[in-house]
């Protein structure tokens, strides 16, 4: 293992030349908060509190996992292969860890001063970097951009380091302008850097920093659409409170700023997720805001059939694909709950997924999608009895359940509804647990979580750590107590460390059979104070690195960084015999025909066996078999205007006399034809259950009713023969009339199936088109309703999804 140290001005930067790393970076802050530095003078760690406040007694259901000690040979090997690095000559404020490159194997450490600011105009040392949050950007391929920011009045503006070789070398570059938040690079090409200033410029670079040009003033927030699509919020007049009185313009530029066209105007916030972009909208100044979206870029848009929110309320975008999306909608007032809605494949059309959503006071949501299978989503909800519990969906949100009770794990005897409750960022907000639930796409069907097991979730219950191997189907208790978890070797290798909130920590536990047995190893001869587990992104490494600070003599800590490299005690590949065939979701309740069908598909793994001890490797790729499904009725969920009747699988048409159906845009009356049923969105079913069948409806809302028929004809009177010429004239003429009405009908009739037909039995929406402005020739047009760019877009991970 190679270690390369680099300084640059006053920026601390250490590489650790570890097994290679997968396509973008990963970056970890780490601070030492008033109470650490005390315990670095040698004072007691005090003990994190529940949000409850005095705990009460808890109980703790027993269990066992299996432990096996280390051998000699293997506690050499690891000897041999863990390397320790310590950190000082600062403060050690702040630590920004952060994997850069492909196959690099580079990580990057960056440590801070707190020298004052004159020091360095001076010549001397000092912190550059004064805004910890952004000190760091790790792009596509191996590029890395170090920020510092001197945020003085005779300064022109701040200061990049760029590199394109992983950190190897870097290049100084002067910006015209002060940072507002870290440099956005573009989803496919590093070149392409987006960046806000301080004084609401956005700024755009097209050759990896070195030029800059500012594109609008004025700008709130901003977000790469597909392509090159750049989409961005701004405020005509003055930027105070403009985002919170809704007077916010949304644009678009298509060729990196040389032109724009107004999306909408009066926004309050936008985001873009999966191939959607959305925004919020006070439509007047006595309604509440209403949710828009888009599937093609902004061409056309359209209201989301969700419920408006008022100002006590708030949307949040959960989760969103190609597909789908799942939305929270805030109930009014400070509730921490609300309602979960799943849209079609267009973002319009919404239908309710889960009622008492948990949404905390910190506005955060436990809602985590569990990438090792498809489909896998799991959340937590706060009941009428004022008591959270888990719940799990395995297609998609169409149906939640509570989660199965562990198989080694028993309730107490006066627990009725025994089950598995997940800790999410509710727990974590609470320093309940240190970290959430935890999944990776290459470790097939693997999670790993924080739990309680009984009849909710409760902050005095003590949480450990549980794992499921088949995707939240079932799970099993495997460590006692919280801990720090991280996935290796695409699923192979599972490391963790306890958390120790009144010591320091020495010893990193190791599974290879996902959780079944663990082994133990002493890294490290002089604890230290935990502040973070870091792994490689992508889960196909094998090293792992441990940090945290140990108190020095004069007082002043010293960060600590060991370095674990597993592939050296796991040396063998793996070959043939090492794998299985497995079935997902093949544990799902249903008909034994479907068994294992799942959104329409059987889905077939070649998995890792838990008992083979071998290396996955860098080149695994998983690798899996499709077969269609035939459809039923539960791979369709109720359309709009239909909910499903209790202890049936029917879709009824709601009562419309009671309730108006909220099917308006633009205040025009719209038309919606459909069976009732909707088909999942990405669910790929084949034959089965026939629409067809099923009776079509045609729902007219905003209070337009059928014209009336004509009144039944009274039968008091006796047939009447029609002798004369004249009367038989008449008749003819009816009759003629009359067949030409029912060849009309005929002729309708037929059309209106072979369109049924060529819809391949699936509903069929009509809606009135929203006119928007064209700004370069200030002319009104109706836009047709297109269809989604396709683009491929990488969502990052932020907490800007709330959509105010």
């Amino acid at each position: 293992m190679i270690w390369r140290l680099v300084v640059l001005g006053g920026l601390c930067v250490l590489l650790l030349g570890a097994e290679g790393s997968s396509c973008g970076g990963k970056t970890v802050t780490f601070h030492r908060t008033q109470q650490d530095e005390s315990q670095g003078q040698g004072h007691a760690r005090p003990r994190r509190g529940s949000s409850s406040g005095t705990p009460r007694p808890f109980y703790r259901p027993p269990f066992t996992s299996c432990r096996t000690p280390l051998t000699p040979d293997e506690h050499k090997v690891l000897d041999d292969n863990t390397h320790e690095t310590g950190f000082n000559g600062d403060d050690g404020s702040y630590v920004i860890l952060t994997w850069v490159g492909d196959g690099t194997g580079v990580v990057l450490v960056l440590s801070t001063f707190s020298a004052p600011i004159d020091t360095f105009m001076t010549g001397g040392s000092s912190r550059l970097y004064r805004r910890e949050e952004f000190g760091v950007s790790v792009g596509p391929g191996s590029s890395v951009i170090l920020t510092a920011d001197i945020p003085v009045v005779d300064h022109p503006g701040g200061i990049i380091f760029t590199s394109t070789d992983a950190g190897a070398t870097f290049k100084f570059i002067q910006l015209p302008f002060h940072l507002a938040q870290p440099i956005t690079y573009h989803f496919l090409n590093p070149d392409y850097l987006v960046a806000l200033s301080i004084d609401g410029g956005l700024w755009l670079s097209l050759d990896f920093g070195a030029k800059w040009t500012k594109v609008h003033d004025g700008v709130h927030s901003f977000s790469w659409g597909a392509g090159i699509n750049l989409f961005f919020s701004f405020s005509r007049a003055d930027t105070v409170e403009a985002d919170e009185r809704g007077d916010l313009v949304l644009k678009r530029t298509q060729d990196l700023g040389k032109t724009f066209t107004t999306i909408h105007e009066d926004i309050y916030s936008f985001g873009y997720i999966g191939a959607f972009l959305f925004f919020s909208v006070m439509e007047d100044s006595r309604s509440p805001r209403v949710m828009y979206f888009s599937s093609d870029q902004g061409e056309t848009f359209s209201r989301a059939l969700l419920p408006a929110a008022s100002t006590e309320q708030f949307y949040s975008i959960l989760d969103g694909d190609v597909d789908m999306l799942f939305m929270h909608v805030d109930n009014p007032g400070d509730t921490f709950f609300g309602t979960m809605y799943t849209s079609d494949d267009r973002g319009i059309l919404f239908s309710k997924s889960l009622e008492r959503h948990l949404f905390d006071g910190h506005r955060k949501s436990d809602f985590t999608n569990i990438t090792s299978l498809r489909g896998v989503y799991l959340t937590n909800k706060l009941d009428k009895d004022g008591r959270i519990r888990s719940v799990i969906s395995f297609n998609r949100g169409g149906m939640w359940r509570q989660l199965n009770k562990p198989e080694n794990v028993e309730c107490e005897e006066q627990i009725k509804n025994c089950h598995l409750h997940i800790h999410g960022e509710h727990s974590r907000n609470n320093r309940i647990v240190p970290m959430l639930a935890l999944s990776e796409p290459t470790a097939i069907g693997l999670v790993i979580a924080h739990g309680t097991v009984g009849d909710s979730l409760s902050s005095s219950q003590h949480p450990d750590v549980f794992v499921s191997s088949d995707g939240g189907y079932n799970w099993r208790g495997t460590l006692r107590g919280p801990h720090h978890y991280s996935i290796l070797d695409s699923g192979g290798l599972i490391v963790a460390v306890e958390t120790q909130r009144e010591g320091q920590v020495k010893t990193i536990k190791f599974s290879t059979d996902e959780g079944q047995c663990w082994k133990s190893y002493n890294f490290t001869d002089q604890p230290f104070f935990f502040a973070g587990l870091a792994s490689e992104p992508g889960t196909k490494a094998m090293n792992v690195s441990v940090w945290g600070f140990r108190p020095e003599e004069d007082s002043q800590p010293m960060w600590v960084a060991v370095t674990i490299d597993f592939q050296s005690l796991i040396t063998r590949e793996c070959n043939d015999q090492d794998y299985e065939e497995w079935l997902a979701h093949a544990t799902y309740e249903g008909d034994l025909k479907r068994r294992g069908c799942l959104l329409g598909v059987k889905e077939t793994y070649r998995r890792l066996k838990k008992q083979s001890v071998c290396r996955n490797g860098r080149g695994f790729v998983v690798s899996k078999k499709q077969s269609p499904c035939l459809c039923t009725r539960e791979d369709y969920v109720c359309d709009y205007g239909y909910y499903r009747h209790v202890n049936t699988s029917e879709c009824v048409r709601q009562n419309a006399a009671n309730k108006t159906l909220e099917l308006c845009l633009n205040g025009e009356e719209d038309e919606l034809l459909t069976a009732g049923y909707r088909k999942v969105p990405s669910d790929r079913c084949e034959g089965g259950f026939n629409l067809q069948l099923a009776v079509q409806t045609v729902i007219r809302p905003c209070g337009v009713k059928p014209s009336p028929g004509p009144p039944p004809a009274k039968s008091s009177s006796p047939i009447r023969h029609f002798d004369t010429p004249r009367e038989r004239l008449v008749l003819i003429l009816v009759c003629a009339g009359a067949g030409a009405i029912v060849l009309v009908a005929i002729v309708s009739a037929i059309i209106a199936v072979k369109r049924v037909v060529q819809r391949n039995s699936s509903p069929v929406y009509r809606f009135s088109n929203l006119r928007i402005q064209d700004e370069d020739n200030s002319n009104t047009a109706d836009l047709e309703s297109a269809t989604s760019s396709n683009g491929t877009v990488c969502q990052q991970d932020s907490d800007d999804d709330l959509i105010e």
